[in-house]
């Protein structure tokens, strides 16, 4: 790869976790996420019986997003895969729409361990001084695509002049995408989104409406709101995954208490064996694994997704058990380089102590920290 596409692709990386520290947004995280408020989930409706020895806690808390780029917390606990490891300490969920929602919840000591974007990981890491949370393990990567009408644009360079929306002021895919503009070599003004591109910030849930009346020429956003875009009439332009080295870029981060890795990291042990039981059981049964993701979607909303926008949206969606962290330096480095915050300290982020363990025993290559890893 030459040079300078392997550094576009890095610095189109670079801000997606890092903005959010300076303006605490997050829309990041998949259709209709900028709500910021938490609802019990119902829980599944296999493997709820308590069976086994009970682990050092009675309980664990875990909080997740009702979307597809939280298929692991979705399928496993709807298929009972997560219970099943813990034996007989019980698991509770809870939902979230908002990734600072979540974040209050993990340092109010609300849930013990939960399933969010890399932005509001960084963001309470970094605000808590090192002290509330760690990464533990990823749970997903992709699902983030450039949607147009084709109409109106026909290639990348036709975007140029056009009005092109994002989730949210500064979320993820707001900040991957002024940073793909930037490697045009066109200019917008990050805070008011005028310039060679109008940047139009609308919430998840209003974007396939602009699109359909023609207010906006096309999005940069996740999934499904793009397959949405899709069966609207949009032609997905761009995939982010393309700028991303060896197409992978985490979109979901799995996240502990501090205080709860330390008093129970036997639970800790449990819940990440039945995340990655979850992840290979998604990979070798893709169509019941959809399903079944569906399902719990439909448990939790009241309605599950139609074909047309889940088939395509869920192809989209890796699971993994890396959390990739050899490119969270480099986003939050970048990010420094562009002028969007002061450069944050994230040594120690990621504890992966009790990931490789868990991959170990499953005869799994273990994951690195990179240099952000536990001191």
């Amino acid at each position: 790869m030459p040079a300078a596409a392997r550094s576009a692709r890095r610095r189109a990386l670079a801000a997606v976790a890092a903005l959010p520290l300076l303006i605490g947004a997050l829309g990041a995280c998949g259709y209709g996420s900028e709500k910021d408020s938490a609802t019990t989930g119902s829980g599944s409706t296999k493997g709820k019986n308590t069976e086994g020895k009970k682990l050092s806690a009675d309980t664990v808390r875990i909080g997740y997003f009702p979307n597809i780029t939280h298929a692991t917390p979705l399928v496993g606990e709807q298929e009972g895969l997560l219970q099943k490891e813990l034996g007989g300490t019980k698991l509770r969920s809870t939902t979230f729409n908002a990734g600072p929602s979540e974040i209050e919840a993990l340092n109010a000591g609300s849930i013990d361990i939960g399933w969010i974007g890399p932005s509001p990981a960084i963001n309470g890491y970094v605000k808590s001084k090192g002290k509330s949370l760690r990464i533990v393990s990823g749970s997903a990567s992709g699902g983030v695509k450039l949607v147009v009408d084709p109409k109106k644009i026909s290639s990348l360079d036709d975007v140029k002049g056009k009005r092109i929306a994002t989730p949210q002021k500064g979320n993820t895919q707001d900040v991957a995408f002024l940073n793909w503009i930037a490697e045009k070599g066109w200019k917008v003004d990050p805070q008011s989104g005028k310039g060679d591109v109008s940047v139009v910030r609308t919430d998840n849930k209003v974007t396939p409406d602009a699109f359909k009346s023609g207010s906006v020429d096309g999005a940069w956003v996740p999934e499904p709101t793009a397959s949405k875009l899709v069966s609207e009439g949009g032609k997905v332009l761009l995939d982010e995954s393309a700028l991303w080295p060896d197409g992978k870029f985490v979109i979901t981060n799995v996240i502990v208490s501090q205080k709860f890795l330390d008093e129970h990291p036997d639970v800790v042990e449990a819940v990440l064996r039945g995340s990655v039981k979850t992840n290979a059981w998604i990979k070798a049964n893709p169509e019941k694994a959809e399903g079944s993701a569906n399902a719990a979607l439909k448990k939790l909303s009241g309605k599950e997704l139609p074909a047309a926008i889940l088939d395509p949206a869920w192809k989209s969606i890796e699971v993994l058990d890396d959390p990739l962290a050899a490119s969270l330096e480099a986003e939050a480095d970048h990010a420094v380089k562009a002028g969007l915050l002061e450069k944050p300290d994230l040594a120690g982020i990621y504890d992966l102590t009790v990931l490789n363990k868990v991959l170990k025993a499953e005869g799994r290559p273990a994951v690195t920290a990179a240099k952000l890893g536990k001191q």
